[in-house]
């Protein structure tokens, strides 16, 4: 609770936008979790959409940009690698339809 009084009180515009935006990109990430949930059951099996790779992608870009003003290494590292790979399935699934149309 204290770091939320931190921000609520912060001197800083600039740092309030950078925390605001960073819960963005946590709902945007975690939206991705929704939009696999919702479309599974809609099936009645357990898939991914392309929207997931979308979200993920969205939410990783936003994640590490946050992290990278933060200057976590470890935060940084961990969505360096999601970012890439994230990317690569929709490189890939868009690659699969242009060879099928």
């Amino acid at each position: 609770m204290d770091w939320l009084m931190g921000v609520l009180h912060a001197d800083s515009v600039l740092e309030l936008w950078w925390v605001l935006f960073g819960l963005l990109a946590q709902l945007m990430f975690t939206g991705r979790f929704l939009v696999q949930w919702i479309a599974s059951e809609r099936k009645g099996e357990s898939v991914v959409p392309v929207a997931f790779w979308y979200f993920s992608l969205a939410g990783g870009v936003m994640l590490l940009t946050y992290a990278l003003y933060r200057k976590d290494p470890v935060f940084v590292l961990g969505q360096s690698l999601g970012v890439f790979i994230y990317g690569r399935n929709l490189w890939l699934i868009h690659a699969k339809r242009k060879r099928e149309a």
